[in-house]
């Protein structure tokens, strides 16, 4: 069984029975949360759970190290992710409500989901009724529509990324390597993860034509239904699979579905998992036209008044508890102890550091800080009064593909 306050109490959290006030005027920073406990992690950024001191508000924290993202190329890519979470906001994303920085780290804090994502469900051998992906079918859509209004390419949907809040709704998350086309833009990179990538992504790196669009990530969505709904995916691909093998499988492998599914789900199955985009169902229009949803109340959905089929325990947290532990035990800059590591740093002598690889990584340093965007949604407005005391994993990605057009 799960309990918040023996983790608020471990700690630390609320010793006070007051609650600190913070200057208005001054920018949201890390001071400013509770660091509650570690819950997942990727190649250079990790995700904790964390509580607004003068709020008493739940949020999810995802910090990257900045030495790590400058040594790896990934500046750009957390770069764009800011950028677009600053500008978007939907009911079923992960919505951004603070960014900001120190030292050592860049800071993104999101809703929190405590549901876990469907990835661990699947691994935890959840059976999904049909009734529940229904509705991760159609909350998807309405993410997805939304994405494509603001001429965003998600380019990494995956069970990974979907994210399940306490009644059991889905929610997107993981913006690492989306991608904005405007115009007649097409994006052209090799960018997602291989099993759930559009044939046209994988035809447009071998042949350099046209690039790819929105299409892409309702074939992932396409995907993501079918694995969820049976346990495995439509294509067997791996990381290591050539993009040669996979253009030549879409061409000559078909997809077997479930006789057990009702005819209309196989029709709309087909319809995402057409390997020509242009017929590929694409738009919110599109799914609402498939005889499958044709007694959706949409409204309903997105209002979140549709009963989910499957509500996550809520005396557990869905993720894997060796997050906790290795942060606790074999992490050599905990983020628990970064105000006192922090502090000692300042007051080091750094005049020593005269080699050319370090005046490189400092001048980097100072680029990133200047250019960083500190984003705080409570002044913006832009979310209104929604609540946030709910809850939520999330799955950073690990791939850093940067994006080019066309």
């Amino acid at each position: 069984m799960f309990h918040w306050g023996k983790w608020k109490k471990r700690m630390g959290a609320n010793s006070s029975s007051k609650r600190p006030v913070f200057d208005e005027k001054e920018d949201v920073n890390f001071d400013h949360f509770q660091i509650l406990r570690a819950i997942g992690k990727g190649s250079f950024g990790k995700v904790c759970i964390v509580q607004k001191k003068d709020t008493e508000k739940m949020y999810a924290m995802k910090y990257m190290n900045k030495q790590q993202c400058i040594e790896r190329d990934e500046v750009r890519n957390v770069f764009r992710e800011l950028e677009i979470l600053q500008e978007i906001e939907h009911v079923f994303l992960v919505n951004l409500w603070y960014s900001f920085q120190d030292e050592e780290d860049m800071f993104m804090v999101v809703d929190l989901l405590l549901g876990g994502d469907l990835r661990y469900h699947l691994q935890q051998n959840v059976q999904f009724s049909e009734d529940a992906v229904k509705l991760y079918i159609c909350e998807m859509t309405l993410a997805l529509d939304y994405l494509q209004s603001q001429q965003i390419i998600h380019r990494d949907v995956k069970p990974d990324n979907i994210l399940l809040d306490k009644q059991g709704h889905a929610h997107l998350t993981d913006f690492n390597i989306a991608t904005i086309i405007k115009d007649e833009e097409r994006a052209t990179a090799l960018a997602g993860t291989k099993p759930y990538m559009a044939p046209e992504i994988f035809q447009s790196s071998m042949s350099g034509g046209t690039g790819y669009g929105f299409e892409v990530d309702w074939w992932s969505l396409g995907v993501t239904v079918f694995e969820v709904l049976r346990g495995w995916r439509p294509y067997d691909i791996h990381a290591t699979n050539s993009v040669e093998s996979l253009i030549q499988l879409f061409s000559t492998v078909s997809v077997q579905y479930s006789p057990a599914w009702p005819k209309d789900l196989v029709s709309l199955m087909r319809k995402l998992l057409t390997v020509n985009p242009e017929h590929r169902f694409t738009r919110l229009s599109d799914m609402q036209t498939s005889p499958y949803l044709a007694k959706i109340n949409w409204d309903a959905v997105y209002e979140k008044k549709t009963e989910a089929g499957f509500v996550p325990n809520k005396g557990r947290l869905h993720c894997d508890p060796t997050f906790e532990l290795e942060e606790m035990i074999l992490e050599s800059r905990p983020l628990h102890k970064k105000k006192k590591r922090l502090a000692k740093n300042r007051s080091r002598d750094n005049s020593k550091d005269s080699q050319s690889e370090n005046d490189y990584l400092q001048e980097c340093f100072e680029v990133l800080q200047q250019e960083f965007m500190i984003f705080n949604r409570e002044r913006s407005g832009a979310l209104g009064d929604r609540a946030v005391s709910v809850s939520c994993q999330i799955e950073l990605s690990t791939q850093g593909v940067c994006s080019d057009t066309v």
